[in-house]
């Protein structure tokens, strides 16, 4: 988990949502009304400790700087909405919709998804969803099905036929650069080539290699094996056992 607003996967997440959000907007039928950067004249207040809330003037709104404005995403966005316990692209659909539609609904709305109590909370339960849903199915998938059912709970708000293509825009946008983010990270990791090889087939045939090499070279004749090439069976049977151990371990931390 991150504690600073200066953690390099935050800022990565940040700069795009902030290319989504814009500079300083005070539209009409914006219920949230003044905003700079995604946060409202409510949100700076509170941040601020100003009560009542609009006693801030909207100048204030206007003046806020990328420091200031890091930190309230930091505090009230990315962290409350577990975007930092989570894999980075996950991590960042949910923190773009938590800056769009609020840390809770962000949350619960991917706790309903993963078919487990819809609290708000992320903890332990939430983390272990998440891991067992990439771990059956994969991150893509998650990534897919979260941001549509993003997209139809925006279709349920009244303000869908002013802001409704602006944000089906958006949430095309996150799923690319989520998709990317994967991309990278699987590059990272290096070639998964081997990933085909699940199942306990794979550990029988890698130990039915291992103890016909072995058996070769104490001088036991096995039948269609060339005794030149024991060493070289022996060697092949262990790359595979360890291998497949090693992508389990990446599934997991998937």
């Amino acid at each position: 988990m991150t504690t600073s607003y200066k953690d390099p996967r935050f800022q990565r997440a940040l700069n795009h949502v902030l290319k989504f959000e814009g500079g300083y907007v005070d539209h009409p039928k914006d219920p949230g009304g003044a905003t700079k950067f995604g946060i409202t004249l409510k949100t700076l207040a509170n941040w601020r400790k100003v009560s009542p809330w609009w006693q801030l003037p909207k100048q204030a709104v206007k003046q806020m700087g990328r420091i200031e404005a890091s930190k309230i995403f930091f505090e009230l966005y990315w962290r409350r909405s577990g975007a930092d316990r989570m894999p980075e692209a996950l991590g960042f659909a949910v923190f773009d919709y938590a800056v769009n539609s609020g840390p809770q609904t962000a949350i619960k709305q991917l706790q309903k998804l993963l078919k487990i109590k819809a609290d708000g909370i992320v903890g332990p339960v939430t983390e272990a969803a998440v891991r067992q849903y990439c771990r059956q199915f994969s991150q893509d998938r998650l990534l897919e099905n979260y941001l549509s059912q993003r997209l139809g709970f925006l279709k349920s708000l009244r303000t869908f036929a002013v802001f409704g293509r602006g944000w089906s825009n958006r949430i095309a946008k996150v799923l690319a650069i989520s998709k990317k983010i994967i991309s990278e990270t699987n590059q990272k990791k290096g070639p998964t080539t081997m990933n085909i090889l699940t199942g306990y087939k794979t550990y029988l045939v890698a130990l039915f290699m291992l103890l016909s090499g072995v058996l070769e070279l104490l001088g036991v004749n096995i039948p269609a094996i060339d005794a030149s090439n024991a060493m070289q069976l022996v060697m092949e049977s262990l790359a595979i056992i360890f291998l497949r151990k090693g992508l389990k371990t990446e599934i997991a931390n998937a």
